[in-house]
């Protein structure tokens, strides 16, 4: 795999650039294997991605019968809150296209944080056919960064940066003073 970086003069062709990526891997793997697995992120930084997304001139060129859609993180928050990430993507995304409910994967934010870690894991387990010590494969994982260098919910000089072992985990994030559920970047 190579490392691409684009640099676009505008947010607005950033956001544009994004969302052709998106349309792109997703026809790609569909064809390639049947499925598009992506895991979305939350916060300020893919907003407008998927405002695009849904909108006619995009929703019209992805087969949202064949998306799969998990998360990379979650605030420990219900599904309704305004910061929860899957409310966003929700609210932005997948309630204006035709995606099969069945096929989106949410974090539940709403359970304790362990519980929420260890049934997401589960659940990613599951969905695609892992065995014990394995992460998945996502045909995309989108991830914004936020002002002090994170993303998903690995925030730096902390010990979730180093996790080599679960899939998931619920730190606690001491200068936002709350756990979040996160994906770990594996091996």
């Amino acid at each position: 795999m190579m490392n691409r970086f684009d640099v676009h003069a505008t947010s607005t062709l950033a956001v544009r650039a994004a969302a052709e990526a998106f349309i792109a891997i997703a026809s790609k793997a569909i064809q390639d294997h049947g499925l598009f697995s992506v895991a979305l992120s939350g916060g300020t930084t893919p907003r407008s991605t998927y405002d695009l997304l849904a909108s006619k001139e995009c929703a019209s060129r992805v087969d949202w019968s064949r998306v799969v859609v998990c998360w990379g993180d979650e605030r420990c928050v219900p599904p309704d809150n305004e910061e929860s990430n899957y409310r966003m993507a929700r609210d932005t995304l997948l309630s204006k296209v035709p995606i099969v409910p069945d096929n989106i994967h949410r974090i539940k934010g709403e359970l304790v944080p362990q519980t929420a870690a260890d049934e997401y894991s589960d659940a990613l387990t599951t969905l695609f056919n892992l065995e014990k010590g394995s992460f998945p494969r996502f045909d995309l994982v989108l991830l914004g960064v936020g002002d002090n260098g994170h993303t998903a919910s690995l925030f730096p000089h902390t010990a979730v940066v180093d996790e080599k072992k679960c899939l998931v985990a619920a730190p606690y994030i001491e200068e936002l003073g709350a756990h979040r559920i996160t994906l770990t970047h594996g091996r």
